[in-house]
């Protein structure tokens, strides 16, 4: 993989093996990288030249200005919500910290809520990353730190005691270390067929609580389908097909309207941007409506829309179009290789999961001056409930996502580098779990600085919604 334009002073001489390379090669450069940048140095970040409302409000230069407000009044509701929205301060904090330059295609957004159960084109519900807006070459440890410091704050907001969120980050980290160097050891293909089916998670569930929670997880999967959300989401007007407007959060409006503009040449785009099989799978469908869809925290203000499309006039299959802007990490990694950024994004999801929606793909809608990824509304996606877990539930939840990160890393890098610099001691496990509890502290200041702006009128938000 290119480098990713780490540019810290101890990733810039750093030039790793190429993959072919003996396995004892690659592994002892990834040790050699502990010089440059131990692995005790994971925990810090840097708070420099930093204002967290003035970061959030240039992460909104590109959003509909009257949906910022439900963006806020969301992240407003808790530190973790907080935490959901607030990728562009992370990156902030920590695209300057020390680094051992070791490059990966990571997530960029790797929180646990990113986490969970998707279909596989046979059908297979597997389990992994499943959200990939901030998707970029990057530093292998951002994702880390990322996901440590959404366990500690998940933790926190079931108040669970401090002992008690380290060793739920101390699980992810262990689990990911350990899987990395079982990772470093798996043959190319092997690694590139390997995949977290649901059914093992179940299998592997050492509680009733956890065992439960999966299977329910399974069950409702089965109904997130175009099929099962059609009656739900479609009435008919005049004897046509159209999506029920519930706003604020679904609706129509200008923005389809400008879209509708665009949709010959994004959708012929778009169709040219997918394998020759499934422009011949696309061509049974036609669109017969689009509304605009208000989605997630961090996503809350950028362009969305629901497609519904119709095969034979009676298959329905719903589309989402979504707005894809510049990696938040970019300023820190590089400018991505792609002049779109539904391409960024739709190619580091194809690397980093085990098996991605058959209908993903990019175009550009000229009129709006924005790219969008495109995939499935419905197939199969769900993700668990994260803020209701118990301390059993998020200790093995962790043990489930940090084998994900790992395997979706040994993808997107060369894992062999990342397990020599990982090794097999705790010391990146201890100084991650430093790091998550640092950042848990941070994290509430900056939830209670948005308090604060909302409440002396520096930012509006409507505090009347939360999360979908």
């Amino acid at each position: 993989m290119a480098k990713a334009g780490v540019t810290k002073k101890s990733a810039s001489a750093f030039s790793e093996p190429p993959p072919t390379a003996l396995r004892a090669v690659r592994l002892a450069a990834g040790k050699e990288r502990r010089r440059a940048c131990p692995r005790d140095d994971l925990d810090r970040f840097s708070l420099a030249g930093r204002d967290p409302i003035d970061i959030l409000e240039a992460s909104n230069a590109r959003r509909v200005p009257e949906l910022v407000p439900i963006r806020y009044g969301r992240m407003a509701h808790s530190p973790f919500n907080f935490y959901r929205g607030a990728a562009a301060l992370m990156a902030h904090d920590i695209g300057k910290s020390p680094t051992p330059g070791i490059c990966s295609q990571i997530c960029g957004d790797a929180h646990l809520g990113n986490f969970g159960g998707f279909a596989s084109p046979e059908r297979v519900l597997l389990f992994g990353l499943n959200d990939f807006d901030e998707t970029l070459p990057g530093a292998f440890e951002w994702d880390l730190k990322r996901l440590a410091g959404s366990f500690h704050v998940a933790a926190r907001e079931q108040s669970l005691s401090e002992a008690s969120a380290k060793n739920i980050v101390l699980r992810m980290a262990q689990t990911y270390r350990q899987r990395m160097q079982e990772t470093a050891q798996m043959g190319a293909l092997e690694l590139w067929y390997a995949r977290i089916d649901l059914d093992t998670l179940i299998n592997m569930a050492q509680s009733s609580d956890t065992r439960r929670q999966r299977i329910e997880m399974a069950e409702r999967a089965l109904h997130h389908t175009s099929d099962r959300a059609y009656p739900k989401l479609v009435e008919v007007v005049d004897g046509q097909p159209r999506i029920q407007d519930r706003p604020p959060l679904l609706y129509h409006g200008a923005i389809t309207t400008d879209f509708y503009k665009d949709i010959r040449a994004f959708w012929h785009e778009y169709v040219s941007s997918m394998p020759e099989e499934r422009r011949l799978l696309l061509a049974r469908y036609e669109i017969v409506d689009v509304a605009i869809k208000v989605v997630g925290v961090g996503s809350v203000g950028t362009r969305c829309a629901v497609a519904l499309l119709l095969g034979g006039g009676v298959e329905p299959l719903f589309l989402q179009f979504k707005e894809a802007d510049r990696s938040v990490y970019e300023r820190w990694a590089g400018r991505s290789a792609y002049s779109n950024s539904g391409q960024r994004v739709v190619v580091g999801q194809r690397v980093m999961q085990a098996a991605s929606d058959i209908f993903l793909g990019w175009a550009h809608a000229p009129h709006l001056g924005a790219d969008f990824y495109v995939r499935q509304l419905r197939d199969m996606k769900i993700s668990l409930v994260c803020e209701h877990m118990s301390y059993n539930e998020l200790l093995e939840y962790a043990d489930a996502c940090g084998w994900a990160l790992a395997r979706a890393h040994g993808k997107g890098s060369d894992p062999a580098v990342i397990a020599g610099y990982l090794g097999r001691n705790d010391a990146f496990d201890q100084a991650l779990a430093r790091f998550a509890q640092a950042y848990a502290d941070q994290n509430e200041k900056d939830h209670r600085a948005l308090l604060r702006a909302i409440k002396s009128g520096r930012i509006l938000a409507d505090r009347n919604e939360t999360t979908e």
